[in-house]
């Protein structure tokens, strides 16, 4: 029954109407019925109180030969029955048949039913084998007799049964046209309410998470005095916080990155004259002694991890800035050998392999971002397992697409981690990431990549395995 009731607010209604409807009518048909047919029946029982069993008195003289003395059956409508009962036993029992008696046969059971009706000269109904139902009443009589008299009710029932076809037949047209008017009249009623699912609809639709969001306007007519309205006045309230709101964070996201890109453009040149003074002074010849000779080192380290913080933020500036990409065919094959074998050198202790298809795979795109895309996936790979991993490097095409993994059995990453594994700053072992160099941008700069590129970039990992799979389309 739960399945075929109407899930819509406007076949709940609409259902709901009909169905009110179809009871009161019900209510008034039944009514009717009842009304109508104890109407009828108290007109039988005064035609039978006004016969005073006239009929019923006569069937004593029946038998006898003299003509006067026949059962009278004057003013008797054709059906009457009549019976006389001595000491509780029918002695005779006729019916009146076009204006004349017929002797009626009785059964067993219709004598047995006649003795048991009570002589109080109310009407009491009484079903006879032969007749019919029939509703009768009995009298005493003169000689210590009962007299019992009845008409048929079956043109009583004719006419209840006739009355009831006309309540059905005018009642189900009722029910239909007013289904039809109560569908058309809930459907004008719900129109601001679909207005209002349309609108919320589309608010989910819109990328919320990041970048400057256009909110649809406020919904009109929203009459406070009605529910719908309500709810629309609430929605508007609301849209317009979450606009606030969105526009307050963009403008701070605007900011930040304004912010990491005036400050990395600031940064380069004191960090590149940094690490030219230090490789200058690591060049001269005169003696240097080993603290001052180890403090250049260290010198020249951190400006070189500098100055690759200071690129990879002018790299997330520019992308989020949407700069146009430089368009040119790149071809992948050989771009994952060349990073493969960068990998490999830097990484020897790990098991590097590589699945690759025969042909060379090709698509449009910027050559040296897909390239620091895929050199950070192996590093990633190379800097967040033991030595001894196994690497697997794969390129596989398919409708429209091209999919690079990066594949490796180390331990995985921890699930809490994981939904912000392509943030920026995000490190796994913060001081583990002091010592390899790691600044956390690394994926950051894989998911903006692949996002410039309209393809995506996805991570699925598990103790022993785990996956980076970026996604880009074909040329």
């Amino acid at each position: 029954m739960r399945r075929l009731a109407p899930r819509t607010l406007r076949g709940q209604l609409t259902a709901g109407l009909v169905t009110l409807l179809a009871l009161a009518c019900l209510a008034v048909g039944v009514t009717t019925a009842v009304a109508l047919r104890g109407f009828l029946t108290g007109r039988l029982d005064e035609q039978l109180t006004a016969s005073g069993g006239r009929f019923a008195a006569s069937l004593e003289h029946e038998a006898e030969p003299d003509a006067d003395n026949r059962p009278d059956t004057r003013g008797q409508a054709d059906g009457t029955f009549g019976a006389r009962l001595l000491n509780g036993a029918v002695t005779q029992a006729a019916v009146v048949d076009d204006a004349a008696d017929r002797s009626l046969t009785l059964t067993p059971d219709d004598r047995r039913a006649l003795a048991r009706v009570p002589a109080d000269g109310h009407g009491h109904s009484l079903r006879l084998s032969g007749p019919g139902r029939y509703r009768v009443t009995a009298v005493r009589g003169d000689d210590g007799d009962v007299l019992v008299t009845g008409l048929p009710l079956h043109p009583l029932e004719e006419t209840v049964h006739r009355v009831e076809a006309v309540e059905a037949v005018l009642f189900g047209t009722a029910l239909a046209l007013t289904g039809i008017a109560a569908a058309a009249w809930v459907r004008i009623s719900l129109r601001p309410l679909r207005r209002v699912t349309a609108r919320a609809a589309e608010v989910a639709e819109l990328p919320l998470a990041s970048g400057e969001v256009a909110m649809p306007g406020p919904l009109p007519d929203a009459d406070p005095r009605t529910e719908v309205g309500q709810v629309a006045g609430a929605l508007n309230l609301m849209l317009g916080h979450v606009e606030d709101a969105l526009g307050r964070r963009h403008a701070s996201e605007e900011r930040l990155r304004h912010f990491a890109a005036d400050a990395s453009h600031e940064l380069r040149t004191p960090v590149a004259n940094i690490r030219g003074h230090a490789e200058l002074a690591l060049r001269h010849r005169g003696p240097v002694s080993g603290d001052v000779r180890h403090a250049l080192e260290r010198i020249e380290a951190e400006s070189q991890r500098m100055t690759s913080l200071v690129n990879d933020l002018l790299l997330l500036a520019r992308l989020d800035a949407g700069r146009p990409l430089e368009r040119a065919p790149v071809d992948l094959t050989l771009l994952i050998l060349d990073a493969t074998a960068d990998a490999r050198a830097a990484g020897p202790g790990h098991h590097w392999r590589l699945e690759l298809p025969e042909e060379p795979v090709v698509v449009t795109g910027d050559a040296r971002g897909l390239q620091q895309a895929v050199g950070n996936l192996l590093a990633n790979a190379r800097t967040h397992t033991p030595p001894g991993t196994e690497v697997t490097v794969a390129l596989a095409t398919g409708p429209q697409r091209v999919t690079v993994t990066v594949t490796d059995d180390g331990p995985g990453i921890p699930d809490e981690l994981r939904p912000e594994v392509f943030g920026r700053f995000v490190r796994a072992d913060h001081s583990r990431s002091r010592a390899t160099g790691s600044t956390g941008l690394g994926l950051a700069i894989v998911h903006a990549v692949a996002t410039a590129h309209g393809g995506t970039a996805t991570v699925t990992s598990r103790p022993g395995h785990t996956e980076f799979r970026l996604t880009l389309p074909l040329a």
